[in-house]
C-alpha cells in the first residue's frame, strides 16, 4: 500500500468536490493522509476513504515558511506520493520541503521545481470534480459525483441536542463567501420560509448571522418559531448532521450546496453571477433554478454568467427575478 498525503483546498465546496479524486486514489491501494485547514478537515472526516486527516495550522495569506518547514520535517519520510491541490506556491512548499518523492498537481504561481508531475491548467472553466480527479491520472473522470458519509448516531444526537425530528425540517443556507452576486435576497428567503409547511433551519458562519436573521424575522413575526438561525451557533460537523437529517435545502452557489449534493439531500440550488456548468450540484435530487438557461425567461439574461461579487450593471436581475414560488415548486 502506498502511503499518499493530499494537501486540501481551503473552501468547504471545493473540498466536497475533491472526494471522487480520493475514491479513485483509495481503490488502486493508496492510503490517504488529508493535510487540511481547521474549518474544512470535518468534511474529509465524512470520506470514508481517508484514513487519517492532519489540521494545518496555518492562516489566511502569508508564506509562513517556518510553520510548513516543521510540520514538514515532522512528516518527513512517512509518504511516497502527494497531490497537491489548490494551485498555489505555498501549498507545493511543504511536499517538497518533505522530500516527497513523488509530488503532483497543476502547473500554477512558479511551482515547476516543487512538482515532480505536473498537469497543465485548462484555459476554461471545466466543471470542479473533473479538474480535481484528473490528478489521478485516469480517465473517465466527468462522470464522478462527490458521497460524504455522517453516521446515523451523529445526526440523531445532534438533532436531540437542538430539539429537531428527521425529516421535519428545511434547511435554508442563504450565505454565499465570494459576494452578494451570488445570494438571492433575503426577502425572497424570508418570503419561502412563510410559505412553507415545515420549519426552517437558517445554516451559515458567524459572518451571515445578520442576513439570516433578516430572513428568520419577518417569518418569525408572522408565526412564532418559524425560523430557528443557527448561522455561526453551530460546529461545521452540526451543520453536516442537519444537512444529512434535513427534508431539504435551499441554498446559493456555496459550500454547503455541494454538501448536501454530496450527502444526497433533495435540494434547490440557486444560481446567479456563477454558472451550473462549472460548479453544479452533483446530485439526482438537485434541481438548479439559474435565469441563464431558463428558456422561459424574458428578456434574455446575456449578462450571466458574470463572476463578479457584485453586479456590475446594478440589477441584480440573474437573483432577483427568481421568484419564491418557482422555488417552492421546486422544492415540491
Amino acid at each position: 500500500m502506498t502511503n499518499a498525503l493530499v494537501i486540501a483546498p481551503q473552501w468547504i465546496g471545493d473540498a466536497v468536490m475533491t472526494e471522487p479524486l480520493l475514491r479513485r486514489l483509495h481503490a488502486r491501494g493508496e492510503r490517504l493522509t488529508v493535510g487540511a485547514l481547521p474549518w474544512v478537515a470535518p468534511v474529509y472526516r465524512a470520506m470514508p476513504q481517508v484514513a487519517e486527516v492532519i489540521e494545518f495550522p496555518f492562516a489566511h495569506g502569508g508564506l509562513q515558511f517556518k510553520a510548513r518547514r516543521s510540520i514538514a520535517q515532522r512528516i518527513q519520510g512517512q509518504f511516497a506520493k502527494a497531490y497537491v491541490l489548490p494551485n498555489s506556491l505555498k501549498s507545493a512548499l511543504l511536499p517538497f520541503l518533505a522530500s516527497i518523492p513523488e509530488r503532483i498537481g497543476y502547473l500554477g504561481e512558479v511551482r515547476v521545481g516543487l512538482l515532480t508531475h505536473r498537469l497543465k491548467n485548462p484555459n476554461t472553466k471545466p466543471p470542479m470534480v473533473a479538474f480535481y480527479s484528473a490528478l489521478s491520472g485516469e480517465t473517465g473522470v466527468e462522470s464522478d459525483r462527490p458521497a460524504l458519509h455522517i453516521g446515523a448516531g451523529d445526526i440523531a444526537s445532534t438533532l436531540r441536542e437542538l430539539g429537531l425530528e428527521q425529516g421535519a425540517y428545511v434547511v435554508f443556507a442563504p450565505g454565499a463567501e465570494f459576494g452578494v452576486a451570488k445570494r438571492w435576497p433575503a426577502r425572497h428567503f424570508a418570503e419561502l420560509a412563510a410559505r412553507l409547511a415545515l420549519p426552517v433551519v437558517l445554516l451559515g458562519s458567524g459572518k451571515e448571522a445578520a442576513l439570516c436573521e433578516e430572513i428568520a424575522a419577518p417569518a418569525n413575526a408572522a408565526q412564532a418559531g418559524k425560523c430557528m438561525n443557527l448561522a455561526g451557533k453551530t460546529s461545521l460537523p452540526q451543520a453536516l448532521a442537519l444537512i444529512a437529517g434535513c427534508h431539504a435545502a435551499v441554498s446559493n452557489d456555496s459550500g454547503l450546496m455541494h454538501v448536501a449534493a454530496a450527502l444526497g439531500v433533495p435540494q434547490v440550488a440557486i444560481f446567479g453571477s456563477s454558472s451550473p456548468l462549472h460548479t453544479p450540484p452533483l446530485s439526482d435530487r438537485a434541481k438548479v433554478l439559474w435565469l441563464k438557461a431558463d428558456p422561459g425567461y424574458l428578456p434574455p439574461l446575456d449578462c450571466a454568467p458574470c463572476f463578479a461579487r457584485e453586479c456590475p450593471l446594478g440589477h441584480m436581475r440573474c437573483l432577483n427575478d427568481i421568484d419564491p414560488k418557482q422555488v417552492l415548486y421546486a422544492l415540491d
